[in-house]
Order: C-alpha cells, then structure tokens, then sequence
C-alpha cells in the first residue's frame, strides 16, 4: 500500500523539497513522518511547505555560496601522506579518506571523512586527485601525493618539471643525496 506525502527536505533518490511523491505507507509512517522530512497531503500542508520553501530557498542559497568559498580554498590543499615503502615501492597497508581528512584537518580544513569521494583506497605511491562533497550542490578536488614514509617535508618534484635525457646536464639537477650511495 502506497500513502503520498509532501516533501520538506531534499531526500535523496526520492526528491526535492515542495514535491509531491508516492511512497511505501511503512517508509513514510517509520521514516519520513517522524524526522519531519515529510507531511500528509492536505490543503494547508501544501501552503505550509510553500512558506516554508521560500526561507529554505534563501538559506540554501547563502549556504551554497559560502560553500563555494571553502571549496574554493579547499581545491587549492594539497595533502602530502607518507606510508611505510618495502624495497620494491610496494606500500604498507593503504590511504583511506580518514588518512585525507586527518591530513586536511592538519591544515585547518574541517572536512567530514564521509564526505570525501574515494571511490577504492590508495595502494600505490603517487599523485592523486580526489573529489570533496563540500556541499550537496558543490564538490572539489584536492591533490593527494602518497610519497615514502620520512620524505614528507622535503619538497615535491613534478614528472612534468623533470629534465629528459635529451637535455643534456643532467647532472646539475639531480638529488644530491641520492649521490652518496
């Protein structure tokens, strides 16, 4: 038996708020009714969540751009993760989005672990880029670099950057340190 009920919230895979669904009597006496997402389909209810609409349209509004802003700032973090290497590069365990959100919290960015969009973990050492749900309407990237356990302070080298073969004076840029074996 299906029951229709007004929407208050945005619910997801089901609609925006204002909209008028069907759904299972059971979902929305047990789920929706009691969180206040939804209301019975009367008269009144209908002008009551068009009032309603309309402050929640301002305030989505001013939330949206002020996520915009710390998505702005966010996209330009970058997350430097060291992990424990074997003599192959193979690494240690993996990086998780709990690993990117202690690394960003690290750097004054609040972000919520489940909000970060990791579609499987880390398993290899790299440059990543990785997605950030700021917002419901707002997402970002952030570059994520899973270098060798130690070297997390020392300055990143872009393959891009990197002298070819070609050039000639190789010798002028390579790591100093890398010499002494």
């Amino acid at each position: 038996m299906s029951v229709q009920v007004i929407l208050r919230e945005p619910v997801d895979n089901l609609g925006s708020r204002g909209d008028v669904v069907k759904v299972a009597n059971g979902y929305a006496r047990n789920y929706l009714l009691p969180r206040k997402l939804a209301l019975p389909v009367t008269e009144s209810n209908r002008h009551r969540v068009s009032r309603e609409r309309v402050v929640a349209d301002a305030r989505d509004a001013a939330e949206k751009e002020a996520a915009e802003a710390f998505a702005a700032r966010l996209g330009q973090a970058v997350c430097i993760i060291g992990r424990r290497v074997g003599q192959t590069n193979t690494m240690y365990g993996s990086v998780t989005n709990v690993d990117v959100a202690d690394s960003l919290s690290a750097q004054s960015f609040e972000v919520d672990r489940r909000k970060i969009l990791l579609d499987e973990p880390i398993k290899q050492l790299g440059k990543y880029v990785v997605r950030i749900k700021v917002h419901r309407l707002v997402t970002t990237e952030v570059t994520v670099h899973v270098v060798k356990e130690g070297t997390e302070n020392e300055p990143l080298v872009e393959e891009v950057d990197a002298p070819s073969a070609e050039s000639g004076d190789a010798s002028s840029t390579a790591d100093p340190e890398s010499t002494d074996e």
